[in-house]
């Protein structure tokens, strides 16, 4: 089982691109195909919840629904784990601190540049390399 937290901007991208063999969209497909189990807190679901219901997003009520469910009954809810690393944007540290709740978890996201550069976060590209490699 792969842990990992996914940034919001992965979710986004799957969803407004039309290429499915986007990395985003694999990487979605391979959240709710089980190959990923996904760590959050109330406050990452927050944050899904208000940026994926942005109406110029188009994103259906539907998907919106079906992702936040699918997360809450297939996730694991953990606590942060504090941080000392400095953030370019600070309301990026939460995803990075669900993270380091969980030994050996990653951080899916395609803005590398927001986090600490560490082996843990990693952009979607780099996940699918990942799960090809554990199963």
């Amino acid at each position: 089982m792969i842990y990992a937290v996914i940034d919001t901007n992965v979710f986004v991208s799957a969803y407004l691109t039309h290429n499915l063999d986007s990395a985003t969209t694999k990487v979605v497909a391979h959240l709710f195909n089980g190959h990923i189990k996904l760590l959050y807190n109330d406050e990452i679901l927050s944050e899904y919840r208000d940026v994926l219901s942005r109406s110029y997003l188009h994103i259906s009520k539907e998907e919106q629904s079906t992702l936040l469910e699918y997360i809450v009954q297939s996730g694991t809810n953990v606590e942060r784990t504090p941080s000392e690393k400095n953030f370019i944007d600070e309301d990026d540290r939460i995803f990075y601190e669900v993270a380091l709740s969980k030994e050996d978890s990653f951080l899916v996201t395609g803005n590398l540049k927001h986090y600490p550069n560490e082996p843990h976060v990693v952009t979607p590209a780099q996940m699918l390399q990942i799960i090809e490699t554990t199963h």
